[in-house]
């Protein structure tokens, strides 16, 4: 009775409903969602947590295949990759369109997921169609009649990608249904900012591979090998949390992930650089190995050791190439402003309640959640590049590539001929 009395006191009338947050995570069991509340518990960090060991496994176990597969590729060349990129594209596409995908409305609206697909391939058409473009035109400059057929392809590749769109858009116009606008509008503006986010990332990737596999994987791969040094820290030292966002960060594993990361930059580059087929740009949509003069940038300089170096250092002279100094660069940003995007997706994935953008990946969640940092990396890996590396001044290559993507056939015959006779007219008033 007396227990009774206390129970209705406490306003729990009847059989208890349990309350707090065991009771939320009980009702949560089985989604995808996590409480932030709780994960935000120090208790949560990989140094405390009982799990830890298994979820190592798992986690090395598709991270040793994930690592394989993408050497695999590597070694294939340049198309592979790409072929590699637009997969991974279309699995972050997919998982970021069922992220506010509502199975009630999308049964009364037949064919609207379509429209989703119909400008993502759009896009796609239109971003690599403009970094590609010169590239086929080069690969089929020895047949007179694909040459003319891509050289019209390119010429209205802009108005066909334009007018797909615009298909796309009128189709998205006359399948709004009443009582359903708020949904489909929503999802309209989500879709564009997907294509944004994915294609944004990608194009600055597949302009990288094209530029020369080097300047893809090197800082492809300082983003994997912080985000497993900050996992191998944080397992064995984390202690103290580092940003609220990602609870199971901490400044161990970053601290640690940074000198990793830095010193895995010098060397790596070191070891990559010294490959021609890494090194050389592709001008075609070929797949044999390259060959070509490395450059300055790719040719070692030699220092000697000082005299004051212990007699047990092995070398008297170490070979290094000027491109690892720009190396440091990007392990320096790999290290300590990539990871930010990182951040961001944990943000937005608290903000959806949802521990990962989709399980693809064992161990890691989905392809999304794998390619956070990278998105940051490669757009700073071109601009880097581009800002940096490439000469500004035009040269003989790059007046090549205009004249080959611009002029048709007939114009770049009439150049060859004024050329000539341009050259011909100098030498005779030299002389």
């Amino acid at each position: 009775m007396h227990r009774e009395t206390m129970d209705r006191d406490n306003g729990s009338g009847g059989p208890s409903t349990p309350s707090g947050p065991t009771a939320r995570l009980r009702r949560r069991k089985g989604s995808n969602e996590v409480p932030p509340e709780v994960e935000t518990n120090s208790d949560r960090l990989l140094f405390n947590d009982r799990n830890k060991y298994k979820s190592m496994l798992i986690r090395t176990y598709s991270t040793v295949w994930m690592i394989g597969g993408f050497i695999s590729i590597i070694y294939l060349g340049h198309l592979y990759i790409w072929a590699m990129v637009v997969v991974i594209q279309i699995f972050m596409a997919k998982e970021l369109f069922n992220l506010l995908r509502k199975a009630h409305e999308d049964k009364q609206l037949p064919g609207f997921r379509l429209l989703n697909w119909h400008f993502f391939f759009t896009v796609m058409l239109f971003v690599y169609g403009r970094i590609l473009s010169q590239r086929l035109v080069n690969t089929v400059t020895m047949d007179k009649f694909l040459y003319k057929l891509v050289g019209r392809l390119i010429k209205y590749h802009m108005v066909t990608c334009y007018f797909l769109y615009i298909a796309g858009f009128m189709w998205f116009i006359l399948t709004l249904k009443k009582k359903m606008y708020k949904y489909q509008f929503s999802q309209y503006a989500w879709t564009h900012m997907i294509l944004i986010v994915v294609f944004t990332q990608s194009a600055f990737t597949v302009a990288n591979i094209f530029e020369g596999i080097f300047w893809f994987l090197l800082p492809a791969s300082l983003i994997v090998i912080n985000d497993i040094a900050a996992y191998i820290f944080g397992f064995f030292f984390g202690r103290t949390p580092l940003i609220k966002l990602s609870p199971k960060k901490t400044w161990e594993g970053f601290i640690g992930a940074s000198f990793a990361t830095m010193i895995s930059a010098f060397v790596l580059a070191n070891i990559l650089g010294r490959f021609q087929w890494l090194t050389c740009p592709r001008k075609d949509l070929s797949t044999g190995w390259l060959e070509c003069d490395p450059g300055s940038l790719f040719k070692p300089e030699y220092f000697t050791v000082p005299q004051w170096f212990p007699g047990w250092f092995p070398w008297r002279e170490i070979s290094i190439l000027p491109v690892q100094w720009h190396a440091l660069c990007l392990g320096l940003f790999a290290s300590i402003i990539a990871p930010f995007g990182g951040f961001f997706a944990s943000g937005f994935k608290r903000a959806f309640n949802i521990k990962d953008f989709g399980d693809s990946i064992p161990g890691h969640g989905g392809i999304t959640d794998r390619m956070d940092c990278q998105m940051v990396m490669a757009v700073f890996a071109y601009i880097y590049h581009q800002s940096f590396i490439v000469p500004q001044s035009l040269s003989i290559e790059m007046i090549m590539d205009q004249i080959l993507m611009n002029l048709t056939f007939e114009e770049q015959r009439a150049l060859y001929t004024k050329l000539g006779q341009i050259i011909m007219e100098k030498q005779f008033g030299e002389s």
